[in-house]
């Protein structure tokens, strides 16, 4: 079975809407990049670092319509995305502090 793109499959027009999905179970239900796995969360967070769109689409093997599809998904909804990514740090930091203090305790 060939996987190659031919031109005229390269120039039909993509339903934007398709570009972004929730699915369960993936990336716990948070929007991502349709067929990546790639959470807008994940692409919202190396653009706020100061990557370019492009070097995003670079780094991650995505195409720009891509990135610029998760970006725009992501202004679009930044206050659930922003807040998704707080939680998601705060429980980085009590796990890691849980961790620390394990570590003490097993030293002492």
């Amino acid at each position: 079975m060939s996987t190659a793109v031919t031109s005229t499959q390269a120039t039909l027009p993509v339903d934007i809407g398709t570009l972004i999905v929730r699915t369960p179970g993936v990336n716990g239900g948070r929007p991502c990049i349709a067929g990546t796995g790639i959470s807008v969360q994940n692409i919202s967070i190396l653009h706020r670092w100061g990557a370019s769109p492009k070097d995003i689409a670079r780094r991650k093997y995505l195409t720009l319509a891509q990135v610029q599809a998760a970006l725009t998904y992501y202004y679009a909804n930044k206050e659930e995305i922003d807040t998704s990514i707080e939680q998601d740090k705060a429980e980085h930091d009590k796990l890691e502090d849980e961790w620390r203090k394990a570590r003490a305790e097993e030293r002492a």
